[in-house]
């Protein structure tokens, strides 16, 4: 059994507004954000939750509260106690470390990522009958084949960013590298800048690395809410003053249709963040993975490192958004001294990337416009379809329109979207629910809808997601004025 256990005040942030502000027991309410923690994976299975006294002290209920909640989730299955050990997060029906895979009749709308493209099979075909010509030698990687090295510096000069192979290092997808720079870029007890909301598994790394994150308000952009105004100055603003103020080793954007809200920073927003980063001797990490898919955009701004000294940002690109998320493949763009210290962190932990997966993706790179031709397609699809059906089945939801990437960031008017994506489990649908993307439980007014699924599985999920909306008791009658529509 694992040792890893969490303290009172962990979980209280974990929980966030658990009350959800829904008529019912307390106690079931309580036992509900236990439960979607453990499914979504914020508390880990195996892990020692607090005890029953000293968390009923901390979130100001009785231990009465706790007691029934901590039952109630044994009765289900969420929890096993141990004598001498507490209570036990678990998954009912699955070996205590291993989580259970969704069922086949439940559409997975948890991960923001398309499905294969239509000729990947051929591609890894003809890939395959070059594989002998590379059986001669070990097969590991650490760095990437100079023609996919080539082939990816080769993209970034397409988009306006001249670089060389040797600023190149391939990795095993995009987490891949967001890990491997946060081991090399940041030391225990640094400063990180990230944005709220942000894409989880990032945060995630960084502090495992051992850095302090320092949260920034990120929001998405509509003309038709927002009277036209740019979206970016007071982000940017409340970004500047984070690295003037905290003086982070890195920061961890995503500048183009950022994940889970759509916006984008435009030329000006760029220049500055790396006018103020240079000055702070802070990296700026940006992840690039969405950052071709546009959909109507009207002029695409140049990567972000175009915009600062050399060595100010770090790009993060990868084929998972673009391609398929079973092509582990990622890379990092960064000066050769970075690369050459990234190397050498690589290979305690790792010894190369696959040698077939990477002739996959120098023959995907070849065919990129190809490929984002077909994307940009299905995405257009995609998004009309979410904005059309939203309209029709919840009008009082806020859809704020995304000229590209993966995901809608939808408001909902009220705190409630844990509770709703607990309902939607029951009808068949996996979703994240909002405060999977932020820390310390924030964002229950919003919910992340992947717009790059196929219409028809879109359409089911957002029926779905109406079946739930209606089984949730106290919905109608909830408030959605009381609180501000940004956190």
């Amino acid at each position: 059994m694992s040792d890893a256990s969490l303290s009172a005040r962990a979980l209280q942030n974990l929980l966030g507004d658990w009350r959800g502000g829904l008529p019912g027991a307390a106690y079931l309410a309580l036992a509900d954000r236990v439960r979607l923690l453990v499914l979504d994976g914020r508390v880990s299975v195996d892990t020692r939750l607090p005890a029953e006294r000293e968390l009923a002290d901390r979130l100001g209920v009785s231990r009465t509260t706790v007691t029934a909640a901590y039952r109630h989730l044994r009765e289900q299955g969420y929890l096993r106690s141990l004598r001498g050990s507490g209570s036990v997060a678990r998954i009912p029906g699955a070996p205590a470390v291993l989580p259970v895979p969704p069922a086949a009749t439940h559409l997975d709308l948890s991960k923001a990522a398309p499905p294969a493209l239509p000729w990947l099979a051929e591609v890894a075909r003809d890939a395959a009958d070059e594989l002998p010509a590379h059986l001669g030698d070990s097969g590991f990687d650490p760095i990437g084949m100079p023609a996919l090295r080539q082939a990816i510096a080769d993209r970034y000069g397409v988009r306006g960013l001249p670089t060389r192979s040797e600023q190149i290092m391939v990795t095993i997808g995009a987490q891949h590298a967001i890990g491997l720079l946060a081991r090399v870029l940041v030391g225990r007890g640094d400063r990180a800048v990230i944005e709220a909301p942000t894409y989880p598994h990032a945060y995630e790394a960084l502090q495992l690395a051992g850095a302090r994150l320092v949260p920034v308000p990120v929001a998405p952009h509509d003309p038709r809410f927002d009277g036209g105004v740019p979206p970016h100055g007071d982000e940017v603003e409340a970004l500047e003053r984070a690295l003037a103020r905290t003086n982070p080793s890195t920061a961890y954007l995503m500048p183009d249709f950022q994940n889970p809200t759509g916006r984008s920073l435009d030329a000006d927003a760029r220049r500055r963040l790396l006018d103020v980063a240079a000055r702070q001797g802070t990296v700026v990490i940006a992840d690039e993975t969405t950052a071709e898919l546009d959909i109507d955009r009207d002029r695409a701004p140049l990567p972000l490192a175009a915009y600062g000294p050399p060595g100010t940002a770090v790009l993060i690109g990868s084929l998972g958004k673009t391609v398929w998320g079973g092509v582990r493949i990622g890379w990092i763009r960064a000066e050769p001294p970075l690369i050459r210290r990234l190397l050498a962190a690589r290979l305690p932990g790792d010894l190369g990337t696959p040698i077939l997966e990477q002739l996959i993706a120098t023959r995907l790179i070849g065919r990129m416009d190809e490929i984002l031709e077909l994307r940009r397609s299905e995405l257009r699809a995609g998004r009309d379809r979410v904005e059309t059906l939203i309209a029709e089945l919840f009008p009082d939801w806020r859809v704020p329109h995304v000229d590209g990437g993966i995901a809608v960031w939808i408001g909902l008017g009220a705190p409630i979207s844990s509770q709703l994506a607990l309902a939607a489990r029951a009808q068949g649908l996996l979703i994240a629910a909002g405060p999977r993307f932020g820390i310390d439980g924030a964002f229950e007014r919003f919910l992340r809808l992947p717009i790059c699924q196929p219409v028809a599985e879109t359409e089911a999920a957002v029926h779905a997601l109406r079946r739930a909306w209606e089984s949730m008791p106290g919905v109608a009658a909830a408030d959605a004025g009381l609180l501000p529509a940004v956190v």
